[in-house]
């Protein structure tokens, strides 16, 4: 069951109308829509607390219309106080009214709460929640979201649109305040919620506005693309107006208040009339401001024009956008179909969209528009034609120019036909079905367990093959079903066919769900970032995440795969079994490489071989931490934690995403009492062009720390690597250096940071059989010190646990490649020589200069 309120507090309005719009997707997938028309949060409309009567004969049939009970039995609560907190509170900053406030949103809170049980809601949508026209209703929306939502665990639930934010509405009035709006309640951040802004300029200023909110996507207004046609039901629409068939006729379809300036269609119409035999039709409520109805018929009487502008009352919107109401007479359509042109010269600060320019390019009508501010942003980038006012009123250039649009028929056709194209493109309902599919609506199965999230950038080589061995998973019994499992596949601004080779192969395999995804910041990083994100977000709301709390299948798994590298048949199912085995929150891959790929370089396969006994030994011992290549997180402890966080750091003077997100991921979950499980029967076989694409920075040990940063690259090779390239083996010094950078990386990362995190592992069995006793209580004892003496607690996990590791490598670097030594094998050496700037400290003295080498250099 879907329930929307408008803040709009009209019968039908463009955002009722929007409303509609956007409901009929979820009607058409069999959802109950019910709507509050806002009568009762909006002071301003005269409609406060006023009984429904034929509205709903305005909607179509589907829509049931609905509004939170009994708000006039709140005490206190009514027009003249939201009108008085919206001047003193909101405008002013006077907060006196806020206990006031508070103690009515709770009550309204109450009533919300009581509708939705009563409905039975799933979903809802927020439409034109300008949030300071009534705090105490957005505030009560806010709260109930977060009860109902935890209450019934639906996830991300709730639609919330706003048309008119602070500046985007009279910013100028200063109604809303001044910014940065301290007194307008701040949206809120939840799991429950996600917005929607009208075009990419609302979505910047909100995000600028309120940082600390994430899920904020773009869903423009939608229009049917189809010319507007004059037929038998609409065939006498001029002559019931009075307008003659041979005149040219301009439209404007708007509200009746000075802010929409119709002064300045007048002023045009009396300029025009000199040459042009033309027409106004102004369709709108002519009672809802009768001082601005007044005063613009007798402008138009004053300038001689009073018999050529017709105010032809309200017309029922299009509907062939949000269907047909119950009620009869015109519509905007019918309108449009006589129309040569349509008109929109509103105020500069007063339109957050222009619905109106959208209606006329979906129906093929020319149009003319002034500059107001958000024009360029929604049509005027996008290269559409159309004159343009950037007077006050119209001067003789813009006159003339419109005369020619008006006069010219074939001018009117080549317009038409130019802008219908580009609207297709922009505005068609398939743009916002494909993001209301893509957030909401694409239901997932009840059995679906686990989301497959795989990043690409130009694999077209490589993706059918990678898709291939997901499509073909296997458990003990034969092919894993597919019902259990998703790929969610994140395209990174690919500029090869890999998107194309996508879509062919899920539609030549319908049974497993392959969804696309797009990130336009580039990194593998931000991929994996959004491709968890939206998972995580549909999993939430599918039918076994209603299940009791202790249902095994409740557990919902995220898994990262990459597009270079090859799984094992079964690497899927051992990884599940093994976490819902476990109840771990991180499960990690075995990652490895064919002997047979480095038969010529014997050297270089040595140091990947000891590399690979020694991860075996410690991700055997401490679960080991994430990598990309493959490795699954249960949705609730990525949620805790956050999901992927992208840190950054200067590559050649520019900031570029740091590609340790997948370590530091598994910190943020183990820190926060998430389990780590290794699975060594989950497979995945590193590339092994990887190496030679970093073999260089590993051999000169920029791979592994330099100049006072952690060096992280994407070591994947690109589309254009030549794959043709000679090889080689490492000279003996190489492989000596190699390993030894190698290996003063891997034991802080490895050995370290797990104990660092958990202290308590080095009074378990295994861990002190591993390290032995002495060196387990030193260690122990250690790191407590340590974490006594960071004072400043900082929650960036390079430096609350990385840098640690550091320090504890260099005090107990030979004891610990001892136990390496007696556990991997002999052939792991020693510990390489200490940094120069080390060897002359005095003994006594040598912790103190690690610790200012460490913090000094980040990594160690």
């Amino acid at each position: 069951m879907l329930w929307g309120v408008s803040f709009d507090a009209t019968p039908l309005s463009g955002v009722v109308v929007e409303f509609v719009k956007t409901a009929r997707y979820f009607h058409d997938r069999g959802y109950e829509v019910h709507l509050d028309l806002g009568y009762d949060i909006k002071a301003d409309k005269g409609r406060f607390f006023v009984p429904y009567r034929d509205e709903d004969r305005l909607l179509p049939s589907w829509v049931r219309l609905s509004r939170i009970p009994a708000l006039d039995a709140v005490d206190g609560y009514d027009a003249s106080l939201v009108t008085a907190v919206l001047q003193e509170v909101v405008e002013k900053g006077d907060l006196r009214l806020m206990p006031e406030v508070q103690r009515i949103a709770t009550a309204l809170c109450e009533r919300v709460l009581r509708l939705w049980e009563s409905l039975g809601v799933t979903r809802v949508l927020v439409e034109n929640g300008t949030l300071p026209e009534n705090i105490m209703v957005t505030r009560a929306l806010q709260q109930a979201i977060v009860v109902y939502g935890t209450r019934h665990r639906l996830g991300r639930f709730v639609l919330w649109r706003d048309h008119d934010l602070m500046w985007q509405s009279e910013p100028g009035s200063g109604k809303y305040g001044s910014p940065p709006y301290r007194h307008v309640p701040p949206l809120l951040d939840s799991v429950h919620v996600r917005y929607l802004a009208l075009h990419e300029r609302a979505r910047e200023l909100t995000r600028a506005w309120a940082p600390h909110v994430d899920h904020i996507n773009v869903l423009p207004n939608a229009f049917p693309y189809r010319a507007a046609t004059v037929g038998p039901e609409n065939a006498s629409f001029r002559a019931d107006h009075g307008i003659p068939q041979a005149s040219r006729l301009m439209a404007r379809t708007t509200r009746i208040i000075p802010q929409k300036r119709i002064d300045r269609d007048i002023h045009l119409v009396a300029e025009l009339a000199r040459t042009t035999d033309v027409r106004l039709f102004v369709a709108g409520d002519t009672g809802e401001d009768p001082r601005e109805y007044r005063q613009l018929t007798a402008l138009a009487a004053g300038l001689g024009v009073a018999d050529r502008v017709i105010f032809g009352g309200w017309l029922a919107p299009d509907t062939e956008a949000i269907g047909a109401p119950a009620g009869g007479g015109y519509s905007v359509r019918d309108l449009l179909a006589h129309a040569d042109l349509v008109s929109f010269l509103t105020s500069y600060d007063y339109e957050s969209y222009g619905n109106p320019i959208g209606e006329a390019i979906a129906a093929k009508v020319p149009y003319i528009t002034s500059d107001y501010e958000s024009y360029p942003t929604v049509y005027g980038d996008k290269g559409f034609r159309a004159p343009v006012l950037h007077d006050d009123l119209p001067p003789p250039e813009f006159v003339n120019e419109v005369a020619r649009l008006l006069n010219d028929d074939t001018l009117q056709s080549a317009t038409a036909e130019h802008n219908h194209r580009l609207g297709t493109r922009h505005f068609s309902r398939s743009a916002a079905a494909n993001l209301l599919d893509r957030l909401v609506l694409t239901p997932m199965g009840a059995r679906t367990r686990t989301s497959v999230i795989l990043p690409v950038y130009n694999e077209a080589a490589n993706v059918r093959t990678v898709l291939e061995s997901l499509y073909r998973q296997r458990n003990r019994d034969g092919r894993l079903d597919p019902e259990l499992y998703e790929i969610v596949l994140v395209d990174n601004n690919s500029t090869d066919d890999t998107v194309a080779l996508v879509k062919r192969f899920a539609a030549d395999h319908p049974d497993l769900a392959l969804h696309i995804v797009h990130e336009r910041e580039q990194g593998v990083s931000c991929a994996r970032r959004t491709g968890m994100r939206f998972a995580s977000e549909r999993s939430a709301g599918r039918p076994a995440a209603r299940a009791p709390a202790d249902a095994t299948d409740e557990r919902f798994y995220l898994v990262s795969a990459d597009a270079d590298c090859r799984v094992d048949p079964m690497w899927l199912s051992a990884l599940l079994e093994a976490m819902d085995d476990s109840g771990a929150d991180i499960g990690v891959c075995n990652y490895f490489y064919r002997e047979e790929h480095f038969k010529d370089r014997p050297r270089l396969w040595d140091a990947i071989s000891r590399t690979l006994r020694c991860r075996a030994v410690a991700f055997s011992l401490f679960g080991g931490f994430p990598d990309g290549k493959g490795f699954a997180v249960e949705r609730e402890a990525h949620d805790r934690a956050g999901g992927i966080e992208i840190f950054y750091q200067l590559e050649n003077g520019r900031f570029v995403n740091h590609l340790s997100d997948d370590w530091d991921f598994g910190i943020k979950v183990s820190a926060l009492g998430g389990s780590r499980l290794y699975v060594p029967a989950s497979r995945v076989e590193i590339n092994p062009r990887r190496v030679d694409h970093a073999l260089e920075e590993v051999i000169e040990g920029r791979a592994y720390g330099a100049h006072g940063t952690i060096v992280m690259r994407d070591i994947r090779p690109r589309a254009d690597n030549d794959s043709t390239a000679p090889v080689r083996d490492l000279t003996k010094d190489e492989a000596h250096r190699a390993w030894a950078f190698s290996i003063k990386d891997f034991v802080p990362k490895n050995l370290l940071l797990p104990v660092l995190l958990d202290p308590g592992l080095l009074a378990t069995a295994p861990i002190r059989e591993f390290f032995g006793a002495p060196l387990a209580d030193a260690l122990r004892q250690r790191i407590a010190e340590i974490v006594d003496e960071m004072r400043i607690v900082d929650f960036t996990p390079i430096h609350a646990y990385k840098t640690p590791t550091f320090r504890l490598y260099f005090e107990f670097a030979d004891q610990l490649f001892e136990r390496l030594r007696a556990t991997v094998g002999d052939d792991i050496g020693y510990p390489p020589p200490l940094p120069a700037c080390l060897e002359g400290i005095p003994r006594e003295r040598f912790r103190e200069f690690v610790a200012y080498y460490c913090e000094d250099r980040e990594s160690g």
